[in-house]
């Protein structure tokens, strides 16, 4: 299956302009012969929008998105903020081409005073969909960061890990070298959508990139609006952990058998550091 991922300035707190830009790279999409687009993460609202952003949440998304998808008769991974019960999550949504909602995932691990003092952290590791023979994990940016939420997405069984992002300068390095990592260690696909150019005070690092199983970047665009494709093959998922069976070889007898001694850990990015 082929895909695409966008990256994007967006237009921070503008949902109708995003929605316009989604409907114009739905097409680029379609043209290449993708069935699934990602997008950034909030890249419906804008992620650094202020007090903003409850409102927002508060509002139909999600109705505008659909159509979308069912006019291109296209998959998306959508960055949106939810409001639910009063608390507010950092959402990804994958909606089918039918405009179906078929998965959601909110962001568990927030970091930074953006993240903490917005929304409200969700509860599930990692959430899963199948869809035209593909099985997709979705995270959302800081999530891909830990080593147990991409291992959580291979153990499910997962090919793709779909991970709309806001990462921001000075973690260039994640992009850069972190999600090969991630891909490698888990013989999954990883797709990387982030924001480009600058949100307030927040200067983007761009580097989208789509990674395969064996480390190796399919696509990427480091600066500026741009949108990546690549080809999805589960076949390839399974010589990857049959050549390098680190799923395989796990002692997870050893990894649950009690915690180790605790002690305080070091000191982590600064709360005042912009957040991911």
């Amino acid at each position: 299956m082929k895909i695409s991922a966008l990256q994007t300035a967006g237009t921070p707190g503008d949902v109708p302009a995003n929605c316009g830009e989604l409907d114009a790279a739905c097409s680029r999409a379609v043209s290449r012969g993708s069935r699934l687009l990602i997008t950034p993460e909030m890249f419906l609202t804008g992620y650094n929008i202020g007090e903003r952003v409850h409102g927002l949440a508060a509002t139909d998304l999600l109705s505008p998105v659909r159509e979308i998808a069912r006019r291109h008769q296209l998959a998306l991974v959508v960055g949106l903020p939810e409001s639910e019960h009063g608390a507010c999550y950092n959402s990804a949504v994958f909606i089918d081409p039918d405009g179906q909602v078929r998965g959601r995932h909110r962001k568990t691990h927030l970091f930074g005073e953006l993240d903490r003092t917005s929304f409200t952290a969700g509860d599930r590791l990692v959430s899963v969909v199948d869809f035209e023979g593909v099985r997709i994990a979705l995270l959302i940016c800081y999530d891909v960061e830990f080593p147990e939420t991409v291992r959580a997405a291979a153990a499910a069984g997962a090919d793709l890990v779909a991970v709309p992002t806001a990462q921001m300068e000075p973690y260039a390095f994640v992009a850069d070298h972190l999600l090969r990592v991630r891909a490698w260690e888990n013989q999954v696909y990883v797709a990387y959508a982030n924001h480009a150019g600058a949100e307030g005070a927040l200067r983007y690092v761009g580097r989208s990139c789509l990674v395969a199983p064996s480390g190796e970047v399919l696509d990427r665009v480091e600066h500026g609006d741009g949108l990546l494709s690549a080809t999805i093959d589960p076949r390839v998922v399974a010589r990857a952990r049959d050549a390098n069976p680190y799923l395989a070889d796990r002692r997870v007898d050893l990894y649950t058998e009690g915690p180790v001694e605790h002690r305080a850990p070091h000191a982590t990015r600064d709360a005042k550091d912009s957040p991911c």
